[in-house]
């Protein structure tokens, strides 16, 4: 009967971290309300994961809280322009989620040719997924205005801005 009853007790605490553990994936798999990234849903992974690329691509330009470097309106010496804010005192927000897309992957060229950039693409360093994983954890951080203006941006974006 103890036998029976240490069996019976071990199923159950399988059953229970089998269900915390589906439980868990279920919430970190469910859609973030209110943001999406070129119309599709986005994940708290996700957001996760972007944040963890963020920190190992982007941060020592654009700052470990998105807030770009000093002076970022102000051209440097070399005549380019400082890496820029990401977070609602930026301008990341004014642009279609495609836009962002590109110039993360091709460098600001990618958008605006010839454009001369200290911006590297990223094209062949991270996968488009790293990449959309990074915009979407920026999105992430903006408050609700600067998000539902940027989400309008994209939502009347026709290949470019």
């Amino acid at each position: 009967m103890k036998r029976k009853s240490t069996i019976l007790f071990g199923i159950a605490v399988v059953g229970l971290a089998a269900i915390a553990v589906f439980t868990q994936k279920q919430v970190s798999e469910a859609p973030v309300d209110g943001l999406s990234f070129m119309g599709e849903p986005v994940t708290t992974d996700e957001i996760a994961r972007g944040q963890e690329v963020y920190a190992a691509n982007c941060a020592s330009c654009h700052g470990a809280s998105l807030g770009g470097q000093p002076d970022w309106k102000r051209r440097l010496d070399t005549g380019r322009m400082p890496a820029p804010p990401h977070d609602e005192s930026g301008h990341t927000w004014h642009h279609a989620d495609r836009d962002l897309f590109t110039i993360t992957k091709l460098g600001v060229g990618g958008v605006v040719p010839g454009y001369e950039s200290d911006m590297p693409a990223y094209e062949g360093v991270l996968t488009d997924e790293e990449i959309r994983a990074v915009l979407v954890f920026i999105k992430s951080t903006w408050p609700d205005r600067e998000r539902a203006f940027q989400a309008n941006v994209t939502a009347n974006d026709q290949g470019g801005s």
